[in-house]
């Protein structure tokens, strides 16, 4: 390999790689030590302790650009997009799921009931990557009514394109395909066991990870256990990731309100701007609901995801929580000085 473009390089990056350093990928990170491609092949990378500064979020990750100096990794190159969550436990930490991407893929199976308020909160952080979500439905051929459940989740998923894909049967899988290019990331994200490793291996045409059968409850197996980065033959990249049990939002309720932009469109019809959306006068939330054109399901998800950005923001900006503990002492005065007040 003696092209970076393949790897997805772009000419403008060049300035951003520190003086008298190769340019490398990231192709996988194992307890501290990187798998790293670059123009003369693959190779494994030490981070240096300066990778862990804060100037991106979480330290190297798969699909980050770095700058190598012989084996030691010493700068990670400024991210054009990444798939971030937090940390699973109780922290505030930012963990790179994957970094440097031109797609989101949010993969759910088809099998079993649809899982609409699961694929939202992977919209919700795919649009806040920077990159492009797609939904992906697995199993089709495990599926009684496609159609159905397609025009389900298409209802859901606003301005995002909703691919159908059988791995076994082959259906659909040039369309996503289609979207990686040569030199174009994309990244599989979503639960275990809706059949990313299975997807993978198709689009590769060999076996890239491997497949467990299906569960007795009709549920998948998990398979994957680390993030990688795979060239794909047709010159395009995939990276493949675990399922994931927790997938916290991290800071930032842009991507909410995108995911959900037919309750926010809806929010801003309110009569007053801090409508709470609960028995208000003139909210048009509420009369959406009433009249049947927003499902009050939808609405809770979105209510839920917007305070947990909130909090998540709070924990992780000293500005924030200085804003949050005036707007409660100012509450608190006003409800102190109303003249009817009991005493």
């Amino acid at each position: 390999m003696t092209d970076l473009s393949v790897l997805g390089w772009t000419p403008d990056r060049a300035a951003e790689l520190p003086e008298g350093c190769v340019a490398g990928r990231v192709a996988r990170v194992d307890r501290g030590r990187l798998s790293v491609l670059t123009g003369s092949g693959e190779q494994r990378a030490v981070p240096g302790s300066g990778l862990y500064d804060g100037s991106e979020p979480g330290g190297p990750a798969v699909g980050d650009w770095i700058g190598l100096r012989g084996e030691l990794a010493v700068a990670v190159l400024p991210r054009r997009s990444a798939f971030v969550r937090t940390v699973a436990g109780r922290t505030s930490a930012a963990q790179v799921v994957a970094a440097n991407l031109d797609t989101v893929f949010v993969v759910d199976a088809l099998s079993g009931d649809a899982r609409l308020r699961r694929v939202e909160r992977y919209l919700a952080v795919a649009w806040s990557s920077g990159a492009r979500p797609v939904v992906v439905l697995t199993k089709a051929d495990l599926c009684d009514d496609v159609s159905a459940a397609v025009d389900q989740v298409r209802d859901d998923a606003l301005g995002v394109d909703v691919l159908v894909v059988s791995s076994v049967t082959g259906a659909g899988v040039d369309g996503v395909r289609a979207l990686l290019g040569p030199g174009r990331t994309g990244a599989m994200v979503g639960p275990s066991g809706v059949g990313k490793s299975s997807l993978a291996n198709a689009l590769a045409g060999r076996q890239l990870a491997e497949t467990r059968g299906i569960r007795d409850d009709g549920r998948g197996r998990h398979t994957t256990t680390a993030r990688e980065l795979h060239l794909l033959p047709d010159g395009g990249l995939l990276i493949d990731t675990p399922g994931m049990r927790e997938l916290g939002l991290y800071d930032d309720a842009e991507g909410v309100d995108t995911a959900y932009a037919d309750v926010a469109v809806l929010a801003t019809d309110c009569r007053f701007r801090d409508c709470g959306h609960r028995t208000e006068p003139g909210c048009a939330v509420a009369a959406a609901i009433d009249d049947g054109r927003l499902d009050p399901a939808r609405f809770t998800a979105w209510r839920k995801l917007q305070a947990e950005a909130h909090r998540q923001l709070l924990r992780v900006d000293a500005r924030a929580r200085a804003e949050e503990r005036a707007r409660l002492r100012s509450f608190h005065r006003q409800v102190r000085d109303q003249p009817n007040r009991l005493r």
